[in-house]
């Protein structure tokens, strides 16, 4: 039956909990989609695109419907999923405009110092890849220090875009996110003499990496989903004999849409009803390959989305949202952070034992909710931020369904009447671009998962209570990985095959 309880990221288990049993420890296959809706997938009542591989999963396993990203964008959403502690912890929250590492020759990251659950498992004798997208930098001071690439974050094997898929890409697609953002740092860096290189970022941002050596730069989107699942099934026979993880962090569905002729023209919802149904098809050759090699009872596979559909929410073609009702994204709203969420575990696995982590965490165990033993999370409250300010406070009263959250400020969507920020790309978070609320406003997301209903004392008895009961929480945090200096490109520390600045090769292996 559906788990109606929080949860706050997946590697708080693995952060703390490993079975005793030393000669059959479970595997882990990981899955994340790249900006997938949560109305989209079948199980969570989506009935016109067809998704039987992921729903699979959700039948034969468990299904969360509280299922949180720690934020709508990338960045700080992945070094929360990767470490189990709110991005600002790490200096991946701003304080300014950018919430997103823009540039491969930035020198922003996920700091060495930050255990993720990959290395954990490292310690412990797992074999560990990712494969796909990683977008949590790489290098610090020189182009071949890779201080925040995966390979010095726990995972011994990468193959992948150390940065994004985006519009840049492919060409005519134009530019992605804070467009005109990077019209001005062009402009800047015009003055400095650098026109040519800025010319070039698009080129340079488009990399695919194995390991820490560049193999394809630009990459070509045409062949780059099935390359991912042929990595991804390589990493799963050469590890059969030996325990693993496997992060498999899809391409798909961000911008630009794949246009694989297989799917083409498919799915009743256009091109993204295309690439969500091949989505579900490589979860499908995942899951048959871990069944062709007799390991399905002995790894746990979870299937998620970094966040929601955020900024692009009903600008898509063919986009529907079924079932859900979560319409506003970005800036706390449910649409932008809530998740598909499944796990499929070892039908005997056994039970944990306690290996705490050095750092502190904001994750719980949710074990013993997954296995049935518990009614709900060890989550009483939980903090969404916009940059390093803190947005929004949900609480979950004990004994309680419902789930009440107060949002301190919301962003302004524009144009007008909008359910997002269309004209900036994403939603800023500081001055004149929100609109802070005093009270805060309060929502049941038991009865409203919308946020469309505000509560009010006459409506809702424990109003005034649960004002106090969040009133009191986190404080904003400190920014730095996101600063100015540290996104800004730097031409020393871009990744590059081939002379620098004339970059360019073609993977061999890729036809």
């Amino acid at each position: 039956s559906p788990l109606r309880h929080l949860r706050t990221s997946f590697n708080a288990f693995l952060l703390q909990n490993l079975w005793p049993d030393k000669d059959r420890p479970p595997n882990f296959v990981l899955i994340m989609v790249d900006d997938l809706g949560i109305g989209d997938i079948g199980c969570y009542g989506n009935d016109t695109i067809r998704t039987p591989h992921i729903d699979r999963l959700a039948s034969e396993g468990v299904r969360l419907t509280q299922h949180l990203a720690a934020a709508p964008l990338c960045t700080p959403s992945r070094a929360a999923f990767l470490t189990g502690r709110y991005a600002l912890r790490s200096g991946l929250g701003s304080s300014g405009r950018v919430q997103v590492l823009l540039f491969l020759g930035g020198s922003g990251g996920l700091p060495p110092s930050e255990t993720t659950f990959a290395k954990r498992l490292q310690q412990q004798g797992y074999t560990t890849g990712l494969v796909g997208k990683w977008h949590l930098g790489v290098s610090c001071e020189s182009r071949g220090d890779h201080c925040h690439h995966p390979n010095h974050h726990g995972f011994s094997f990468f193959y992948g875009l150390p940065f994004t898929l985006f519009n840049d890409c492919v060409p005519g697609h134009g530019s992605d996110i804070l467009n005109d953002l990077q019209t001005t740092l062009r402009s800047i860096t015009l003055l400095l003499g650098l026109g040519l290189a800025t010319l070039l970022l698009a080129r340079w941002n488009c990399v695919l990496m194995r390991d820490g050596q560049v193999v394809e730069q630009p990459l070509r989107v045409e062949t780059l989903s099935q390359r991912l699942l042929q990595e991804a099934q390589g990493f799963v026979h050469r590890n059969k004999d030996r325990p693993f993880l496997l992060f498999f962090s899809l391409a798909h569905i961000h911008t630009p849409l794949f246009t694989n002729p297989q799917f083409m023209g498919k799915s009743r919802h256009g091109l993204y009803g295309d690439n969500l149904e091949e989505v579900d098809w490589i979860v499908g050759q995942i899951t048959e390959t871990v069944d062709s090699l007799g390991l399905s009872n002995s790894t746990l596979m979870y299937f998620t989305s970094d966040h929601g559909d955020t900024w692009r929410t009903g600008t898509r073609r063919g986009r529907r949202e079924a079932g859900t009702g979560f319409i506003k994204a970005m800036g706390g709203w449910e649409g932008g952070i809530r998740v598909p969420g499944y796990s499929d575990g070892p039908a005997d696995s056994p039970g944990p034992r306690g290996a705490r982590a050095h750092q502190p965490l904001d994750g719980h165990n949710l074990m013993p909710l997954l296995e049935g033993t518990a009614q709900r999370s060890g989550h009483e409250f939980m903090f969404h931020y916009c940059g390093v300010n803190l947005n929004a406070v949900r609480w979950h009263p004990p004994g309680s369904e419902s789930i009440f959250k107060a949002h301190l400020f919301t962003p302004n969507f524009s144009p007008e009447g909008a359910v997002g920020c269309y004209r900036t790309g994403v939603c800023m978070c500081h001055g004149e671009h929100v609109t802070h609320h005093n009270p805060p406003l309060l929502y049941d997301l038991h009865h409203d998962p919308s946020e469309s209903r505000p509560l009010t004392p006459e409506l809702e008895p424990r109003y005034h209570e649960a004002l106090r009961e969040v009133g009191a929480v986190h404080s904003d945090g400190p920014s730095g990985q996101l600063s100015w200096g540290q996104i800004l490109w730097r031409p020393w520390l871009q990744p590059c095959c081939g002379t620098f600045p004339l970059c360019g090769c073609k993977e061999q292996s890729a036809q």
